[in-house]
């Protein structure tokens, strides 16, 4: 395969074959059991702070933190590490929703910029001169400007959204 066609087929989920509902599937399930795990791991860590704390009563000098903290490392970890997985998973299931949101975007914006081309329109076939050569008013000379700008981003923005 050429790297066009690699990286066309590394925009769109549909091209490998994953279908959403199986996306939707992962997600529920790794949801599930990314609970399951926290609340097991948060659990064994309350257990055995409380069992720690009450088989032998600690001074009041001493800080109890000591224990818990040295038990929170690995379950910081394993949580962080969870965390960039759940994060790569949405983000993987979002790719195609920001490709077509982007393309929206730009459609909307074009038509925004549309919008100040209508209304600057009549404008300037209201104060335009009567001839060619005839005066030009300072009114129709920035209709036109303004005319010609909104165009042009309405243009290059529904351009772009085609590229998209």
């Amino acid at each position: 395969m050429s790297e066009s066609g690699q990286a066309s087929a590394a925009h769109c989920y549909h091209r490998i074959g994953m279908k959403p509902e199986k996306i939707g599937r992962i997600a529920g399930i790794g949801l599930r059991l990314a609970g399951k795990i926290a609340g097991e791991k948060l659990a064994g860590q309350a257990q055995t702070a409380h069992e720690a704390h009450a088989a032998t009563p600690t001074p009041v000098s001493t800080p109890t933190a000591r224990p818990i903290a040295s038990t929170a490392k690995p379950a910081g970890r394993s949580a962080g590490q969870m965390t960039r997985g759940m994060a790569q998973g949405v983000r993987g299931f979002l790719r195609p929703f920001h490709r077509v949101g982007g393309i929206i975007w730009l459609e909307v914006t074009g038509v925004f910029f549309l919008l100040f081309v209508v209304v600057f329109a009549p404008l300037a076939w209201r104060t335009h001169p009567a001839s060619i050569h005839g005066p030009y008013d300072r009114t129709f000379i920035t209709s036109v400007v303004l005319i010609a700008v909104f165009l042009y981003l309405s243009i290059s923005s529904f351009v772009r959204a085609r590229r998209k």
